[in-house]
């Protein structure tokens, strides 16, 4: 079976749900399911080099069935073979391999190379997923604004211009529906680059209210978001752009999002401290819509 020579064109920045697609390739895995290829999908992948968003919940439709997608991973080839998640042995964009958009299921005779097929998201979940993404990029940047007095150095600032503790900082960023969770190590690296750590767990509930009133803020402006990307292929670089009033802001982004903070509703975040074998770790939780109202 041919193995595709070009990126998959993907639909999902510009917020599409549905297309018609050409099965590229179909390959069996070492666990029975199906790895297919397709020319191109509107369905979110997980990338195993940010997996901050999971894949879309998705549905493939050929010959008058319906398979489900069980997941969606981005996988990279030479020509030669398919290599899927953490096992692609290359950077994104390397010169003489294709990657690509694997969309995993179960066997069937209509998955077959050449055979049209529709991919179809789960709009509610994408929504919600999106919404969750959206609110995370926000409550990132209130939180490099609280945080702003307590670098003692110039550090890289943020789209804001605000010191950017949270991309300094980051440990681990989990998008979920409504929802994100993100942690930061406040370790000796982080002071060595000027972060003043002390007193901060004492001031974590005025710092909490400081994000929340800029979350409030800013969601009331209902601003426009959108992605702004280079081309229509995985590996084109993808800018998340939102339009506050007194400055568009543009940070890189590969995930999905909502097209205005008004399909927010409201965005809250709850801030707490642990120490981690002796080293502080931050939590932000990020809440979007009724949950974020306690509802």
């Amino acid at each position: 079976m041919t193995l595709p020579t070009m990126d998959t064109q993907v639909s999902y920045p510009a917020g599409q749900t549905e297309s018609t697609a050409t099965v590229l390739h179909v390959e069996p895995l070492p666990t029975g399911l199906l790895a297919v290829l397709l020319d191109t999908t509107p369905v979110h992948p997980v990338d195993a080099g940010w997996p901050d968003q999971g894949p879309d919940r998705a549905v493939l439709r050929a010959q008058g069935i319906e398979l489900p997608v069980l997941d969606c991973v981005v996988g990279a080839t030479d020509g030669s073979a398919l290599h899927l998640g953490r096992d692609i042995p290359v950077p994104k964009g390397t010169p003489g391999w294709a990657f690509v958009v694997a969309h995993i299921v179960q066997p069937h005779a209509a998955l077959i190379e050449g055979q049209p097929v529709d991919a179809v998201v789960d709009t509610g979940y994408r929504r919600r997923m999106s919404a969750g993404h959206t609110a995370c990029h926000l409550a990132a940047l209130a939180l490099n604004l609280a945080l702003a007095n307590r670098w003692k150095k110039d550090v890289r600032t943020d789209a804001l211009g605000s010191p950017d503790f949270d991309g300094t900082a980051i440990d681990v960023s989990l998008i979920g529906e409504n929802e994100s969770v993100d942690t930061y190590r406040l370790g000796k690296s982080l002071r060595r680059k000027g972060f003043v750590t002390e007193e901060l767990a004492d001031q974590l509930a005025e710092i909490e209210s400081m994000l929340n009133t800029s979350l409030a803020g800013w969601v009331a402006t209902d601003a426009s978001v959108r992605i702004d990307r280079d081309g229509p292929l995985l590996t084109d670089r993808r800018y998340w752009v939102c339009e506050l009033p007194a400055h568009d802001v543009r940070i890189p982004c590969g995930g999905t999002h909502v097209s205005s903070l008004a399909e927010l509703g409201a965005v809250r975040v709850a801030l707490s401290t642990t120490d981690v074998e002796g080293t502080t770790v931050l939590t932000m939780e990020t809440f979007v819509g009724r949950s974020a109202l306690g509802g």
